[in-house]
Order: C-alpha cells, then structure tokens, then sequence
C-alpha cells in the first residue's frame, strides 16, 4: 500500500512538473492570446458573438429571447459548443487508444478550425450580415475551435489552468492573493502563491488577445482572424517541443 501511495504521489509530481515546464507554459500563454483576440474579433465583427466566453452566449440568449430579437448564432454556439468538446473526447480517446499523443492532433484540429473561420469571414466580404447563413456557419466554426481549446487543455495537458474562460482563473488568483495576505503556515502560502503564479500567465495573455484583437479588427475588420490564425499555427508548431506526458513526440 505504502508503495503505491508512493507511486501515485511521484505521478502527481511529475504531472505538476510538466505542467510548469517552459515549453508547456509558453504554449499555455500562446493559447490564452489565442482564445483572446478570437473572442473580441468574433464580438466585435459578428454582433457580439463570444466563441471562447460561451456562458455570454447564453446571457445574450436569455436577453434576446425574452425582448422577442432571439439570433441564430448565440442560440447554436451553447449546443455546437457541447457537441465539439464530446467529440474532441471521443478523438483524443480514439488517438490515446493506439498509443498516440493527443496533443499535437487537436492543436491542428484547432489551427484548422479557425482558418476556416478566417477563410469564411473573408469570403463573405466587407459587408458581414450576422445572420446570414455564411456568417453563421463561420461562426460556428470559431465557436468549435475554442471548444477543441477548452477541451485539450483538460484532456492533454492536464493540471493546467484554463486558456479560454478566465472566471475561474480570476478566482484562483484572487483566492490566492488573499490566502497570502492572510499569513498563517508557510506551507500554504507557498502553495497558494504556486497556484497564483500559475494563473497569472493566462489571464495576462487573454488579456493582451483581447487588446490585439480589438485593434487589428477596429483596423481591418474580420480579416483581423489571420491572428488567431497565425497564433494557432504558432501552437501547433510549439507543441513539437512541449512534452506535458513526459515522453518524445
């Protein structure tokens, strides 16, 4: 038994220890900048459509329905949204299952979500209409690559603290902030200052997306998507060299 609580106890070290590493971090920040700018470009250009934010979604639903003005596109993105991260389970399982690293699949499952996004958006012409049928199914296609985002934090690098919705960052950090101010054992000021540092990178990163994404839409519109595209890009290309499960890819 003591032996097996040992092991586990060395498992979980290692996890932690990966999840820290430099290259997993970086990646995590990339990610963060990522899930940013797509959510202010995709509000901005498409009529307040959150992708990465999808509980606004659903506020915008409830406000639109019950002022008789309900949009096709918040009311799709909470199912899609749903939809996508059981799929992306179902291909990491499916990927996991032939001894393969699922981290690598999904960041270019994402890079070509949101080129798809990008293309459509662009296709579409300067005179975006939000509720039609091209805007709506780019959209989409936004809202599924920062679900394919939420879901590969969770399932390959896991301990990992979320990229693309930060409330629960923002509470860890703060909750930690105040477990610091409080004082009381070492041992627990050292952890929470652990969980802050840990937290602190991706909300920092969100919020530079989100400043780099207002600028470059205010600037050229939705063809502004070529960021998170780009950025994606730049993760798939990162996660060659991030090794959140210990072994070489």
């Amino acid at each position: 038994m003591a032996d097996m609580v040992s092991m586990e106890t060395r498992r979980l070290m290692a996890s932690a220890a990966s999840v820290e590493s430099r290259e997993v971090q970086a990646l995590l920040v990339v990610l963060s900048v990522t899930a940013g700018c797509t959510d202010i470009i995709s509000f901005l250009g498409l009529n307040g459509l959150f992708t990465a934010h999808i509980t606004g979604n659903l506020v915008i639903l409830a406000a639109h329905f019950f002022s008789g003005e309900a949009q096709i596109a918040p009311m799709l993105s909470v199912p899609v949204f749903i939809v996508i991260i059981s799929l992306t389970r179902v291909l990491a399982s499916s990927l996991e299952s032939r001894g393969l690293a699922s981290l690598q699949p999904l960041l270019l499952l994402q890079f070509l979500l949101l080129s798809g996004f990008l293309v459509l958006c662009v296709a579409a012409g300067p005179r975006i209409d939000p509720s039609g049928t091209v805007e709506i199914i780019a959209g989409m296609l936004g809202v599924s690559a920062m679900a394919v985002q939420n879901a590969l934090v969770q399932i390959s690098l896991k301990g990992a603290p979320p990229t693309a919705a930060m409330t629960g960052n923002f509470t860890l950090f703060a909750m930690s902030v105040g477990e610091m101010l409080v004082g009381g054992n070492p041992a627990d000021i050292a952890e929470a200052r652990k969980r802050a540092a840990r937290a602190l990178p991706a909300i920092l990163g969100f919020a530079v997306g989100c400043g780099l994404g207002a600028a470059y839409e205010v600037a050229i519109g939705l063809r502004s998507l070529v960021l998170p595209a780009g950025l994606a890009l730049l993760a798939f290309a990162m996660g060659f060299a991030a090794k959140p499960d210990g072994r070489r890819r």
